[in-house]
This record gives structure tokens, sequence and C-alpha cells, in this order.
């Protein structure tokens, strides 16, 4: 058997595997000889019937089967031998016609993608910002505010006022546009929210679809942007009912409503505790921006570079028309980064002897177990179940939900390691500089 390489880039080359006779004939005779002692052939007693005939019944069968076998070990153990990262899995070529039963010498190619190397080194030259975001008074203010509204009595007044929500028939004035919405006044903007203040049910209120800033179809009147995207000129709303939400008093029933009974027994320490759960939550979605952003770093500072055509290719064969050329197109810059990140990962984690043990990714997942059944107000009886519900999660997708946590636990070490290695920058960021930095 002779094995060959032949580089066609930098990361992309055909393995060319070439096999004679003496490679495989020795296995499949024994196999012959094995079947033929199996074999139960009609005419012949068990065991009995004759080598030449068992391998004119199934030599050609047996072949292909040994030579695939060879294939499938040799490739395997010529490509862990290699100093490069195979990406994907090896593609057969087209071969051509195959005569199996006169051919005696074999050659057979399979395209391969590779990185020679992830390298990259972490020191204080590689520079990355670690965000953190701040609970401001106007966030505070803006969350009672929220709650108070969101947990406060409706009621149905006569009269319209700012804030109300406005429920009634929109008609275009031209046109054949008609829709029961419920207008948000506080969505829109002040001048247009004045012409639906102190109005009455069947009160027919008319304005210009150009006083409707953008988005605001959406947010305000819940009308999607189909819906709107030919609205123009004037319109109609004929009120149909005025829904108000009072606000909720600070008293102890509220207070339990938001944490929980007897959690907090004063305004002060509810105004604290609506902080501290703001804050947590935040710290949360700074620690996972930082480390979006921290990737985008490494990755840019490692500069792998990805056999794309090839990745390509795999691609739409192992997703067995499941896709089209244009979805992979489309989604492929997402999945090179996802790639290259996890090859980035992996490197540092060996190179640095970084790992996730089994201990973490049970506490890890009892974690997330605890903090979705708090959502649902569940939290505390479900504690004498965890070890049950984390058994369950853990095996679930034939274990794939296993092998995620572990991931996640070990790229979590890898980012923690990095930060400590580079030129970190603290930045503390306000609410409204976060949702800008999102936007970008």
């Amino acid at each position: 058997m002779e094995i060959t390489q032949d580089k066609h880039s930098a990361n992309q080359a055909l393995i060319k595997i070439k096999l004679n006779e003496a490679d495989y004939q020795p296995k499949v005779d024994a196999k012959l000889k094995d079947f033929a002692k199996k074999a139960n052939i009609k005419g012949f007693r068990p065991g009995k019937a004759p080598i030449s005939m068992v391998k004119n019944m199934y030599g050609t069968s047996v072949l292909v089967e040994e030579i695939n076998t060879i294939l499938s070990e040799s490739l395997n153990k010529y490509l862990k031998e290699q100093t490069f990262k195979i990406l994907g899995d090896p593609l057969p070529q087209d071969q051509g016609t195959i005569d199996w039963k006169s051919q005696k010498d074999f050659e057979f190619d399979y395209k391969i993608g590779f990185v020679e190397n992830v390298d990259l080194t972490l020191d204080p030259k590689i520079k990355a910002t670690k965000y953190a975001i701040k609970v401001d008074d106007k966030l505070i203010k803006e969350t009672l505010e929220n709650l108070t509204s969101q947990y406060g009595n409706s009621t149905n007044p006569e009269v319209s006022e700012e804030g109300d929500h406005i429920y009634g028939d929109l008609s275009a004035n031209e046109g054949k546009f008609e829709q029961t919405v419920s207008l948000d006044l506080s969505k829109i903007t002040k001048k247009l929210a004045g012409k639906f203040i102190g109005v009455t049910k069947e009160a027919v209120v008319e304005f210009d679809a150009k006083e409707v800033k953008k988005g605001q179809w959406e947010e305000a009147f819940g009308l999607d942007e189909e819906e709107t995207k030919d609205l123009d000129g004037s319109l109609t709303l004929t009120v149909k009912n005025i829904n108000r939400k009072e606000r909720a008093e600070m008293n102890q029933e509220f207070f339990d409503k938001i944490f929980g009974p007897d959690q907090v027994a004063s305004e002060e320490e509810f105004v604290t505790k609506v902080r501290e759960t703001l804050q947590a939550n935040y710290d949360k979605e700074s620690k996972v921006f930082t480390e979006e952003e921290l990737k985008k770093v490494l990755t840019d500072a490692a500069k792998v570079d990805l056999p794309e055509a090839f990745l390509k290719e795999w691609l739409m064969i192992a997703n067995d028309g499941k896709v089209t050329a244009e979805d992979i197109e489309k989604e492929f810059p997402m999945y090179a980064k996802q790639l290259t990140w996890s090859l980035i990962s992996n490197e540092i984690a060996t190179k640095n002897e970084i790992k996730a043990e089994h201990e973490e990714v049970i506490e890890k997942t009892k974690q997330m177990v605890r903090e979705q059944f708090a959502a649902s107000g569940l939290g505390a009886q479900m504690e004498d179940s965890m070890d049950m519900f984390v058994d369950n999660y853990l095996k679930g997708e034939e274990g794939q939900n296993y092998m995620n946590m572990l991931t996640s636990i070990q790229n979590e070490k890898v980012l923690a390691f990095a930060l400590d290695k580079i030129s970190v920058n603290e930045k503390d960021l306000s609410i409204d500089e976060f949702k800008e930095l999102l936007a970008k």
C-alpha cells in the first residue's frame, strides 16, 4: 500500500491511496474461507459448499467490504499522524468505473481541508476591553415605573389621559385599509398623542400617516411592516374603549408579588433589591458581551487560514440536500467564526492544560436548572428533585447536552485565562451606551 499527499494550497490537499493485491487478498481469502464454513447453500450440507462456489457468489461483495475497511483504517491512521488539523471529513473523489471482477490494483483519492497550525501567543501586545454595565438611577426609576404599572389594576375610564391605551378601529380615508388596534400613547410622539388625550368612547380621531414615525407602527399600534407599507394620507381611529393601568401602591402586597413573601419589608429595601437584581442580570450580560468581543480579538490575532472552498463543499455533502449553495454562502461567515474560535480555544486549552471537570458540569447544570425554575416561581419546590433534572438534561440529545456543557465550561476557562495574560482595559457602560454597542 502507498499513501501520498498532494497539496493543492496552504490548506487543502489530495490524499492518494494505492492498493495492490497483496494488501487485501489475504484478508479476502480468510473471510471467504470463514464464510464457507458457516454458509448454508442449497444443495450442500452446511459448511460443505466448495470454496470456488462461495467465492463466485460472494467474492465481489467481500472484496468491496474489505477494501473499504482498509481504506477507512489506513486513511484515519495516516491523518492522525499528520501535524496539521483536519477540518470536516475527507471527501472521496470520483474514481471512474472500477472492474471489481478482474482489477487487481486500485487507486483512491480523498480531498481534505486542514489548517497547518493555530499560532497564538497570549501576551500584553493583544489588547481587549472588559465591559461592566452599571445600573444607574435612571434605570432604577424606569424599572420601578414599569413594575408599578405592570402590577397595577386595569381600568376603563370615560376620558383618555396621557399614557393610556386606545382600543379602536383604524381605517384609511382613501383605500380599503381597516384594522382593529390597541394604541399605546406612550409609544408615539407627544404631538400625535395629544390628539388622543381627552377623547371618549366612539370619538373619531383623524391624523396623517406621516405623523407616525419609523418603528411606531409596530411599537405603538401593533402593526407589522407588511400591513403598513402602503399606508399614506389621512387616517381615522374610532375609539371603542380606553384602557388604563393604575400604578400599584408600594406596599407589602406589591413587594411580595415581585420578590416572594417576606423578602423585603419596606420601600427602601425593595429599591435596594431591585438594584441588586438588575445589577446581577447586567453583570451576566456584561460577561457574555466581553467574552464575545474577546473571541473576536483573539480570532483576529490568530489569523487562522480556513480552507473555505473545501468547507463549503463538505457542508453541502454533509447536509445531504437539506441546504442549498445559497444557504451555505449566507451562513458560512458565522460558521467560519465559530469554527475558528473552536480551533483557538482548543489550542489554548491543550497548551495550558485547561479542561472542564465532571463536577463543574454538574454544578453549572444545576445553576442553569435553578435559574429556569426560579423564573417560573418554582425554584424552592424543585431542589429535592435536582439530581433527577440534571441527570435527565445531561443525558438528553444522546449525550450532546453533556458535551455542550463541557465545551461551554472549557471556553469560559480559556477566556478567563486569556484575560489574565493580555492587556485589558476596563470600561464602565450605562445601559444606553451598552444598547448602542449592541446595535453596531
